[in-house]
């Protein structure tokens, strides 16, 4: 007896990392403990060809929904053959940051927006021309407004299979464009999962010859951006108004905002401009129900006086495992520093 294991992991491609994977033939049933595996690091900017060999490390396993029976997915950790984790590895840095406020209890939602293409054009964009404009296909319903719905009900099966803890899907506001969403779960698991989800998401296109993307500005011009908005909360904040105040001001102290904006995805600046729902990029600010706030607070939040916040400043092609390593630390610290833990 034997089974397929896909061995998944995040390459070294800049500005934006790629996901790569392949597969292994393992003797007997799923459950026992997943063999480290190698890969040519120096087909995956993750290596010189003198010294090309990586370290693949089982982190995260779950069932494979595209083959079924019995096989699994492995995403794994990228180390170097000293078994030191290898510098694109993101992953390694969140684990202590995790760790060290583990008290505190974050969770994390992550609203992952993405473009179907067909081709060089967005899907149901037509040739050689552009569709009407943006307004009624946010979560719209019928042919003339919605592209790859098949897709996206099929990637959400897949993600439910695979017992990610998908929450939702929807349209967005622009042609092709689509969301799902991961969470509520920790820091480590909503970044496990995410990636997951992406491969699931390219992997299920691939079926179509459709391609998705994470490109933040996808189309030029007046046309909306893709974003990861991210939803985060601790203890307190879940508790007391007064901690989801001290997290947002937290978030917009000092050198933070740009400190996290530089690390938000690859073309920040193409999306964030202060059009389409956003904040321009070189400024901060936080509000009840804003939307075009860096950071929003949810009405219901202000009214219960407990809950989250949404940074809404992360690209659609953040790297999850970045994104909450730095709202753990920057927003924990902050509750520490006032008392608030």
């Amino acid at each position: 007896m034997t089974y397929k294991a896909e061995y998944i992991w995040i390459d070294g491609t800049e500005p934006t990392a790629k996901l790569r994977s392949k597969t292994k033939i393992l003797p007997g049933e799923p459950g026992a403990e997943l063999p480290v595996w190698g890969f040519d690091g120096s087909s995956t900017n993750q290596a010189e060809g003198h010294a090309s060999d990586r370290v693949l490390q089982p982190v995260f396993t779950c069932p494979d929904p595209i083959r079924g029976g019995n096989n699994v997915l492995v995403l794994c950790e990228v180390l170097n053959i000293d078994m030191t984790p290898h510098e694109s590895n993101t992953r390694a840095l969140l684990r202590p940051v995790a760790e060290k406020f583990a008290a505190q209890e974050s969770i994390f939602g992550i609203e992952q927006e993405y473009t179907f293409f067909d081709g060089h054009r967005p899907l149901g964009f037509p040739v050689g021309g552009f569709p009407a404009a943006q307004g009624g296909y946010y979560c719209g319903v019928g042919s003339d407004e919605i592209f790859g719905r098949e897709i996206v009900e099929k990637h959400l099966d897949h993600c439910l299979t695979a017992g990610l803890a998908i929450s939702g899907i929807n349209a967005e506001v622009m042609p092709g464009q689509w969301e799902f969403q991961v969470g509520p779960v920790g820091p480590l698991e909503v970044s496990d999962q995410l990636w997951v989800a992406r491969w699931l998401l390219y992997r299920t296109a691939e079926e179509f010859n459709v391609s998705a993307t994470l490109n933040p500005k996808p189309v030029k011009g007046d046309w909306n951006g893709a974003g990861a908005h991210t939803n985060f909360s601790t203890k307190a904040m879940r508790e007391d108004y007064r901690a989801i105040i001290v997290a947002c001001e937290a978030l917009g102290e000092g050198s933070k905002p740009l400190d996290h904006v530089k690390n938000y995805g690859a073309g920040i600046d193409e999306r964030l401009t202060g059009l389409h729902e956003t904040a321009p990029w070189n400024e901060f600010s936080y509000g009840v129900s804003d939307r075009g706030a860096s950071v929003r607070i949810p009405w219901q939040v202000e009214k219960d006086g407990r809950g989250y916040i949404e940074d809404r400043r992360p690209n659609a092609n953040v790297d999850p495992y970045v994104v909450t390593r730095l709202i753990v630390d920057t927003c924990c610290s902050g509750l520490e520093k006032e008392g608030l833990v």
